[in-house]
Order: structure tokens, then sequence, then C-alpha cells
């Protein structure tokens, strides 16, 4: 079942279109990345589907539902945009939103001693919001956004304010909530963390979905058939009508890096193949792309052409 499908979803602000017929599928129980440069729209379906904003064409469905009202309470929202309540005590902040979203008192209660527990923030609960850094206040807020055990979890640079450190305890309970059922929409402009939290992602450029799909699948989708060769020594020549050679590191004395590329659709068993007779190999690994490259790729303005070809496809 989706968690989400939205459907040919736009909206248009005089002359400016903010979402150009967007569609996406956000499989349930996953973590969906909904990436994009600045002003691409993705605020705008995040506003959207939280019902900030009224889309002017188009249809969204949450769990087999048309979205209504009543959704709300299933949605857990952390804008980019921080907003809570400075002159207001943690404790008191927590307790006021938990039953906002529905939780008795009782229930609030202990939901936040849990979570400040989790977050080792218990003695923080008398301490004024406007007395946090902002790192610790990105804490507060996160913990208000699942507090009600949302099953639709909205994160718009969630780790914004983050050391390294808090940033991976985010990280573990993010994937904990993952687990225990909960789908998340996740958007960013950190690739390392599309890398490694992401299931599914869609790109969203200049009002329009221009890519989306499976993590895994996109990457294969933008495969170059490169590979990365440890081997002995820099003495070879590989044939320049099936091969090119990217790059040559020397690793250590005698022991060189070389990144190649073949053409004409060349597997990487011929290529090793054929390394085997000119060089002794210690290893061999196919270079695939990481999201930043693709990223970079299909927006900046050499990736045009590509850009139009998923357009045409869609």
């Amino acid at each position: 079942m989706e968690a989400l499908l939205a459907t040919n979803v736009s909206k248009r602000y005089a002359q400016h279109t903010a979402l150009d017929k967007v569609s996406i599928t956000i499989p349930e129980k996953t973590i969906f990345g909904l990436l994009g440069p600045n002003g691409a729209g993705k605020t705008t379906l995040i506003r959207i589907i939280n019902q900030i904003i009224n889309r002017d064409e188009g249809e969204i469905i949450i769990f087999g539902e048309k979205l209504k009202p009543g959704h709300v309470e299933q949605i857990g929202y952390l804008p980019e945009e921080r907003g809570l309540y400075k002159k207001m005590k943690v404790g008191d902040q927590l307790l006021y939103l938990a039953q906002l979203k529905g939780l008795s008192r009782k229930e609030a209660l202990a939901r936040i001693k849990v979570w400040l527990e989790k977050f080792e923030i218990k003695d923080w609960w008398n301490k004024k919001v406007e007395d946090l850094s902002k790192g610790m206040a990105q804490k507060v807020q996160f913990i208000s956004t699942v507090l009600h055990e949302p099953k639709l979890i909205i994160l718009d640079e969630p780790f914004s304010g983050f050391d390294p450190v808090n940033a991976q305890l985010v990280t573990e309970k993010i994937l904990e909530l993952k687990a225990n059922g909960s789908t998340i929409i996740f958007s960013t402009h950190r690739m390392e963390t599309v890398e490694s939290l992401c299931d599914h992602i869609a790109l969203i450029n200049k009002s329009k979905k221009i890519l989306e799909g499976a993590k895994k699948q996109v990457k294969e989708q933008y495969r170059s058939n490169t590979f990365i060769v440890e081997h002995r020594g820099n003495q070879f020549a590989l044939p320049a009508e099936k091969y090119e050679l990217k790059k040559q590191v020397i690793i250590e004395d005698g022991l060189h890096a070389s990144t190649i590329q073949t053409k004409g659709g060349i597997k990487g068993n011929q290529l090793i193949r054929e390394l085997i007779d000119l060089t002794e190999v210690f290893s061999f690994q196919e270079q695939l792309p990481s999201m930043a490259d693709i990223f970079v790729s299909l927006v900046k303005n050499e990736g045009n052409e590509v850009i139009k070809k998923h357009l045409q496809e869609a």
C-alpha cells in the first residue's frame, strides 16, 4: 500500500508556477527523499500535503483516502523554518503541542518522558526555549514532531544546526521510527544523508518532477561503466576504441589505482580479462555514481538534455 500518492499536483501564484503536474508515489514504511535545488517546489508540495496551502489541480491520497483535514493528526511535520515559543519552558511546550495533536495530558507526559530520556535531556524540562542553542532547540522540535506517533512524518532539513554526534543520534531515531512502521518524507540538500537513509527518491527541478524511483534502481540507471582497478605498475595499454583511462594515482610504491571507463557497452568481465594479461590486478570494483553526482548532472545546465529526455518520457 502507498502511504502517499500525488497525481498531477499543480500550484500557481500569479505568473509563477510553483508545481507543474507533479506525481509521486511514496511506499508505506519507507524513507522517501524529496530532493531538488532551492525554489524547485519541494516546500510547496510539503505545505500542500500538510494542508497549509491548497493545490490548484491534482489529487493527493494518504493511506488510501483522499486528503482531508483529519489527516493532520496522522502527520508529523518538522518545517525548515523552526517555530517554538521562545518564552515557554521545554516541558510545557512539548505538553502543549502533544495535546494539540490529540493526546491526553497523561499520555503526553508519559511519551515526553520517554523521548527526553532517549535524547538524554531529562533535565531540560524547566529550561526556556530562548535559553537553548540552535541544536538543542532542534532536538525539542524533533520530539514535538513525533510525540503523537504519526504514520507519516515529514522532515524538512532535519539536521540543520546539529553537530555530527547529534546528527547521528537523530539518524538512529529516524531509523527506529521507520522500523516501528512510520513512513518518512525526507527533504534535504545533504546528499550523504540521502545515500545512507533513503529507500526511494524523487527529484524536483523548476516545478517539475524529473526523476523518481528506488535509490538502488536510480543508481543503476545512471551507471557509467566506470571501474577502479588497483594494480602493480602503470605500464599497460588498453585499446583506445574500447576503453578510456580517466585517472591514475599512486597508492604506494609500485601500486597504482586506475579509473577506467568502457565504451560500446563492454562489460566489466571483459575489461578484467584484458587487464589480467597486462598487469598484476589486486582489486577491481565498479564505480557507481553517488546521489550527489546524479543530482548535479540533472540540475546543472549541462544536464538539460537529460532533463528533456525524462520530461518526454513522463
